[in-house]
């Protein structure tokens, strides 16, 4: 596409300019203040946010008319995973542009800890300082790592994020009744009574201020919204747009356990979460969704309040807008509420990717994969490559969204466990190989059919197996696993139910 050329020429010439600065000339009497041209990148982190958006079709009840708007001006990827299903693993890894399998971080890890883990963590270059090394300036504001910004990775960071503000107690869902094997969280209904008082009110704010600035180097600036993370509370106006009589349920299988291995069923569960037995025994399905939904149109409305600032500011011709989701998450498929896992609703994620005089509106059914994500601004900004980087750039899926992509998707779980996501299938390898499963996407969405014992799948197995991780890095030292009845079976501490 021209305009894709035209955007990585201006990188590649602003590029030849700092090597004549470098030298002590001008060239061709650029200077710095006049590099206006290189693209600007705006990135939109959204946390735990499934496909329940209305462009993707994931649910009938989703409405996000901005997130749509965004991908009518742009390009959405209808198969992009995360590499990890869990907030920071997955930040980290697309922040650094490296798989877990490499960096050992699989799990929580407190920002001022990261670099404190092996070697390839420790010299990670993170994409805001790799494009800093380039003539950006970095602003961010909100949960872009695991705790927002503890590494001090950003120029500017602006308002942190919360999870709340939560109510004295409990509104719905109190883990301790439930389980003694860990805590949650999860709990939903209308609170509190204005949206000032969260914290994605305030981020989005900041990068409307931010977008209304003039800015003398190109930025990169990257916004984490915290909803819709639980607990699911946004005041009662959000709940209205989904009354909960209207509300559809998803999928759910009662015996979709009966061809799952019994450690596929350790690592999947998440004690302190809600079921379905949970949900219906307390009349409160309909009314988790509906906060699900409410807390993903509260979240689309401050995403589409930067997006306006951006049409309406000076840099709506030159800046490239991402928005993605760290994980995905189930609300009720599988018997589960919860992200970790290796199943498609929890490893699946919205990716949008706009570029300026781009035609807008087209999809693109490639698995793709947040690790992509670096490369691609890369490519897309003119900077030089990075040979160290996981990911592939997605330059050519933006330039034909048709063409042939054989590449598979990695999403790993702790050191042992791992699924690669093609364009069609699914193959997932529990404990090093103890258990497996296979899914035809094609013919089964939900994932309700375990074929990896059909003959007939027997060579497309193999040919995945290949695809996954040769070998893994030793954990982060200072890492937190989920709560997952297969980690406290590694530890010794398997408890009783309430």
């Amino acid at each position: 596409m021209k305009k894709l050329h035209k955007l990585r020429q201006m990188g590649r010439g602003w590029a030849m300019c700092r090597v004549g600065l470098a030298l002590g000339f001008m060239a061709g009497g650029i200077s710095v203040a006049g590099a206006g041209e290189r693209p600007n990148v705006l990135l939109l982190m959204v946390d735990d946010l499934n496909d329940w958006v209305g462009c993707m079709g994931g649910h009938p009840n989703a409405k996000t008319p901005h997130m749509d708007s965004l991908a009518a001006e742009g390009m959405l990827f209808m198969n992009a995973h995360c590499q990890a299903p869990l907030c920071g693993p997955s930040r980290a890894s697309m922040m650094s542009g490296l798989l877990p399998t490499t960096t050992g971080v699989y799990g929580q890890v407190s920002d001022k800890h990261l670099r404190r883990g092996g070697k390839a963590i420790r010299e990670a270059v993170f994409l805001p300082d790799y494009f800093e090394q380039h003539g950006y300036k970095s602003v961010g504001a909100g949960k872009l790592f695991h705790n927002g910004d503890g590494n001090g990775v950003f120029d500017v960071y602006g308002p942190k994020y919360s999870f709340g503000p939560k109510p004295k107690q409990r509104m719905v869902y109190d883990p301790s009744t439930v389980t003694d094997l860990g805590s949650t969280l999860t709990d939903w209904g209308a609170y509190p009574d204005s949206d000032e008082k969260m914290s994605d009110y305030r981020v989005a704010a900041f990068g409307v201020e931010q977008l209304g600035k003039e800015h003398e180097k190109p930025f990169f600036m990257a916004l984490g919204f915290a909803r819709p993370h639980v607990p699911w509370h946004v005041p009662q106006s959000w709940f209205d747009h989904h009354p909960v009589g209207e509300i559809v349920l998803p999928h759910y299988k009662r015996d979709d356990y009966e061809d799952v291995s019994e450690l596929a069923r350790l690592v999947n569960t998440m004690p302190a979460m809600p079921t379905v037995e949970w949900l219906e025994k307390h009349g409160q399905w309909k009314e988790m969704l509906q906060a699900y939904l409410a807390s993903t149109t509260f979240v689309d409305a401050q995403i589409g309040k930067v997006l306006e600032a951006l049409r309406a500011s000076a840099y709506a011709e030159n800046t490239i807008v991402v928005l993605m989701s760290d994980h995905g998450y189930h609300l009720g498929e599988k018997n589960r509420v919860a992200k970790q896992s290796l199943w498609e609703r929890s490893t699946k994620v919205p990716l949008i990717i706009s570029v300026p005089g781009e035609k807008g509106g087209r999809k693109c059914g490639a698995a793709v994969g947040l690790i992509d994500l670096y490369p691609t601004l890369v490519e897309l900004s003119g900077l030089p490559g990075r040979e160290e980087l996981e990911g592939v750039s997605l330059c050519p899926m933006l330039d034909d969204p048709e063409r042939v992509w054989k590449r598979g998707v990695i999403t790993s779980y702790g050191p042992e466990h791992h699924s690669v996501r093609t364009a069609r299938y699914r193959y997932t390898s529990y404990g090093s190989g103890k258990a497996r499963e296979f899914f035809d996407h094609k013919v089964d969405p939900n994932e309700w059919e375990n074929q990896v014992d059909v003959p007939e799948q027997a060579a497309r197995i193999v040919e995945l197996e290949r695809m996954l991780p040769k070998g893994a890095a030793e954990g982060h030292p200072i890492m937190k696993m989920p709560v997952s009845l297969y980690e406290l079976k590694q530890r010794g501490k398997l408890g009783g139910e309430r």
